[in-house]
């Protein structure tokens, strides 16, 4: 069994500023924050059915619930349809990160999973492994060395209209001509 060596998440997290990032060639991928606006993928897995226990002469069975399963449905690509715009998303669609989509779709389903009252403790315990293997988590990007990019030029022009609308008013503009009186 080998022993020793570096772990996932393991010691402090890298610094991209620090100077040994720098002899190492760490840089972090910058994702673009307004988030990935192209085509979005065919959710791959199957449609999840959705089954309800019903009792008839004192036997228990299931049953297929069509409405739950549509509603299910439904949500999943939703929440399919919003995973896909997010930063992370413009790293999802490159081709070296193809092999990746089944476990964004998993993530979907999982939690789907979770905002049910069948959800149970390992459901949730996946959800957060998901998310961290797909980089929706905090150390999940970290481990994947993308950053959300700040987009500073946005931010200085949604602050222009605030400076615009507020008219400076100057001195000569508070004096007042008394009439003759």
């Amino acid at each position: 069994m080998p022993r020793g060596g570096a772990r996932n998440r393991s010691g402090p997290t890298a610094n991209p500023d620090s100077g040994r990032s720098d002899r190492r060639g760490y840089k972090l991928t910058a994702l673009p924050a307004e988030g990935y606006d192209g085509a979005v993928p065919k959710f791959p897995l199957m449609p999840r059915r959705v089954y309800r226990w019903e009792t008839e002469d004192k036997r228990r069975f299931q049953v297929l619930d069509e409405e739950t399963t549509e509603l299910v449905a439904d949500r999943e690509a939703e929440l399919w349809e919003w995973a896909w715009r997010t930063p992370q998303a413009c790293a999802w669609s490159l081709p070296s990160e193809s092999w990746r989509i089944n476990t964004i779709a998993m993530w979907v389903r999982t939690f789907v999973i979770c905002e049910s009252a069948e959800a149970t403790a390992a459901d949730k315990g996946s959800l957060h492994r998901f998310a961290d293997q797909i980089g929706l988590t905090t150390a999940g990007l970290a481990e994947m060395g993308w950053a959300v990019a700040v987009d500073e030029v946005g931010a200085k022009r949604a602050d222009q209209p605030k400076q615009r609308a507020a008219k400076r008013v100057s001195s000569r503009d508070r004096l007042k001509v008394v009439g003759d009186a």
